[in-house]
């Protein structure tokens, strides 16, 4: 998504600057081309050399160097986005007041692209109302801000203040400015993650499933600019994006419940959720002791919600399901496609190395109802989410 896109950033006196160096390398690594200005406080906290070294490029401080101008105007004309982070509490009041002593507010005051910053102080500066108002300020002028972050701060003190993490403000970066308006206007539903079915208040019965593809695909349905509804089972998988609504559940009926809500309104469905195939026939109210050497365990079907969705399929509405298999993967595939009135079904197997639950990579084949099938070679998650979107967007368009 950033991929191409040049951002300019900003980094002012403060001791989060150090982030900023794990900042560059990562949007370098997302194929970035990042230029940096510095406020001459900000060489106090981390080093100018190192910033240049990490992103190819000079390091701009003063206007005038060896005989050469920086041009500030240019500066700002370059970069698709101007990025200050951190933005400490003396720059943040400059920007507010117009006020511009160096390179960094001259560029920000001539800036003819999107400016975001990521504020960073100690938590009774970050609440002080001159502060506050300084914030709404820069708001008003259009600038966006990206939240602080509460935890440990270099006061020692705990609380509201802290810059956000590298990985939140490239997130925001992507969810902000490099959605694409491939799927604007559609609305997918997508599910991810296990089931638990109870058999006591303590243990259940469930699967391996991690979430991780689950939640790589309903990503990359928004970088791609559709209304995004994520259903997970219990999970530690977090989204990087807010903009997608999650709904937490816990069993296979939970799942059918929150599925049927949804379906209706739903461009494309997903059902990438690994939901148990059986549950307990009568759940225990208190905990099961342990007395006999043997336990029978007597276990009922769960509702097919995919053979469900398939059977109320709109014309308009595109049903993707997924099959996880160990012997014969590829006929079990196509039965399950057919009889499930499924568009396409994507295919992977436990006999895979690397692939399946668990593990951050996969290896997938797509089977669809026209017949034709894409053999997608191992990759991260991510990429294959990635593949897995291209071609729901390309047979969706059929």
């Amino acid at each position: 998504m950033l991929k191409g896109k040049k951002i300019l950033i900003g980094i002012t006196g403060s001791i989060a600057a150090y982030k900023s160096i794990i900042l560059i390398r990562l949007l370098i690594k997302e194929g970035v081309e990042v230029k940096v200005i510095m406020t001459d406080a900000a060489k106090d906290f981390v080093s100018p050399l190192v910033l240049s070294v990490l992103s190819k490029n000079k390091v701009n401080i003063d206007f005038v160097e060896e005989n050469s101008w920086a041009n500030h105007v240019m500066l700002g004309i370059w970069a698709d986005v101007f990025l200050i982070a951190p933005l400490s509490c003396n720059t943040l009041a400059k920007m507010a007041s117009g006020v511009c002593d160096n390179l960094l507010l001259a560029t920000y005051l001539s800036a003819k692209n999107k400016v975001v910053v990521a504020p960073a102080m100690d938590e009774d500066m970050w609440h002080h109302a001159s502060v506050k108002r300084n914030i709404s300020i820069i708001k008003s002028f259009g600038n966006d801000v990206i939240d602080v972050a509460n935890g440990e701060l270099a006061s020692g003190l705990t609380g509201e203040g802290r810059m956000a993490e590298p990985e939140t403000i490239v997130a925001y970066l992507k969810e902000n400015y490099c959605r694409t308006d491939s799927l604007k206007g559609k609305t997918v539903l997508v599910t991810a993650g296990p089931t638990h079915e109870a058999i006591d208040p303590v243990r259940y019965i469930s699967n391996h499933s991690s979430g991780k593809m689950g939640f790589a695909i309903a990503e990359a349905f928004y970088e791609n600019g559709a209304d995004v509804i994520l259903i997970t089972g219990p999970t530690q998988q977090q989204l990087n994006y807010q903009g997608i609504k999650r709904m937490d559940i816990v069993s296979g009926d939970d799942l059918l419940k929150a599925t049927q809500e949804y379906f209706s309104n739903a461009d494309i469905i997903v059902m990438n959720a690994a939901v148990a195939d059986y549950k307990p026939r009568n759940v225990l109210q208190q905990k099961l002791k342990k007395t006999d050497s043997f336990l029978n365990l007597e276990l009922v079907k769960t509702t097919d919600i995919l053979a469900w969705l398939g059977s109320k399929k709109q014309d308009h509405q595109f049903l993707v399901g997924f099959a996880l298999e160990t012997d014969n993967e590829k006929e079990n595939a196509k039965i399950k496609l057919k009889n499930k009135n499924l568009d396409c079904i994507v295919l992977n197997s436990l006999n895979d190395k690397n692939a399946g639950f668990g593990f951050d990579t996969n290896k997938v084949s797509i089977l669809s109802k026209n017949g034709t099938e894409l053999f997608i070679e191992l990759k991260s998650k991510k990429e294959i989410a990635a593949d897995i979107v291209a071609y729901i967007l390309t047979k969706n368009n059929e």
